[in-house]
Order: structure tokens, then C-alpha cells, then sequence
């Protein structure tokens, strides 16, 4: 891919999680599986856009199989309202910049709090080796508590208002030269994607 090594995390990353950092329950299922579904639950790709990432009020609203191959594997998550969301650039194991960008389910910019900063150095400190050097984790508040929202691609993420300088640190180690990428980090490139069967 041009040489380039895009970093990311695992499809499952946040179902590895503890309920205690996710506060709802997330599963991995594949479209096709999810199809089944017979309740609402918000529903979207792990690392990328291919399924819209919102409420679905069942498996039936679901793009079909006629535009999405039933293997495509998809996050189905309870619903829980999210009242701030922030942004955190992972670096290194350390959060390197943030920024908050939601409140309520709207945009909200603004810097990142002490605390929302001090949950993603706590989940570093326990779930940093399950995450690739450089990647980007949105954070936020459920019911007066911190949860993980999900973790996304640096090279593929927005800055709001986070220090651009420190992104790029971010975005250009997530996208390095595949001659670059140390041993650490070869288990978290980016493999190939399930393409739509017409």
C-alpha cells in the first residue's frame, strides 16, 4: 500500500474491555448475524465507515446484502447517552494532545478536562498493550461515569481542537513507512477489507 503501514486497533479491541471502562455491553458479530437482530442497539464498523455508526431500531435497518458482504464484521453496542465526549491522541503510551468535541450528542469543542485526561492514563496503564503505539481513543461520561466510546485510526481521525503539531506526531507514526514499523506494532497494521458482493 505505497509503502505506507497504517496502524489500528483490533475489530474486537472494545469487547476486550471490562464492562467497568465500557459501561454497556459490546459484541463483534458479522452483519449477517447482526441481520437478526430484534431489538435497537447502536450498530457501526470497528475501524472504518462502511456501516453508518448509529441507532438501528432493528438488524433489518441494517444496509442489506445486496451492499455489504454478511462476514463484514460490525460493533453492537447497548444505547447509552454519552453527556461529554473527548478526543484523546495516544503516543507512546501516554496521552500526547485531546480536545473535547461532543456534549449531549452535539458538537461541543473545546480543551480536554483533567479527568478525561487522567481515565485515558489509567486505561493506558492497564489496556496500553492491547493498543498500537500511535492510535486515537474518544473517551466520555455515562451517568456521572468514565467509559471508552471507541478507538479509532490517528491517520483517520479529527483534531478539533487538539494542538495540530502534536497530532501530526500522532498521525505520522500511525502511517509510517512500512520499513519503519518496529515489532511491536506489525500485529496492529491494517489488513485488507471485505469488499461488498453484488
Amino acid at each position: 500500500m505505497l509503502g505506507i503501514a497504517p496502524l489500528e486497533a483490533e475489530p474486537g479491541w472494545l469487547t476486550g474491555l471490562p464492562r467497568d471502562l465500557t459501561r454497556r455491553e459490546i459484541t463483534l458479530v458479522t452483519i449477517g448475524e447482526a441481520y437478526e437482530l430484534r431489538r435497537p442497539a447502536f450498530i457501526k464498523s470497528p475501524n472504518d465507515k462502511n456501516i453508518p455508526a448509529m441507532i438501528y431500531t432493528d438488524g433489518s435497518r441494517l444496509p442489506g446484502p445486496d451492499a455489504v458482504d454478511r462476514q463484514t464484521p460490525v460493533l453492537v453496542s447497548d444505547i447509552v447517552d454519552f453527556t461529554a465526549e473527548y478526543r484523546l491522541h495516544l503516543l507512546d503510551g501516554v496521552v500526547h494532545t485531546g480536545s473535547q468535541y461532543a456534549a449531549h450528542g452535539r458538537l461541543h469543542l473545546g480543551p480536554p478536562s483533567t479527568d478525561a485526561l487522567a481515565f485515558g492514563t489509567d486505561l493506558i496503564a492497564g489496556y496500553g498493550h492491547t493498543l498500537p503505539s500511535a492510535i486515537v481513543v474518544d473517551v466520555g461520561l455515562v451517568d456521572g461515569y468514565w467509559a471508552v466510546i471507541e478507538a479509532n485510526a490517528a491517520w483517520a481521525s479529527g483534531a478539533y481542537v487538539a494542538d495540530p503539531h502534536l497530532v501530526l506526531d500522532v498521525i505520522l507514526r500511525a502511517a509510517s513507512p512500512t520499513a519503519s514499523v518496529n515489532a511491536r506494532d506489525r500485529q496492529f497494521l491494517r489488513r485488507p477489507q471485505l469488499t461488498a458482493a453484488f
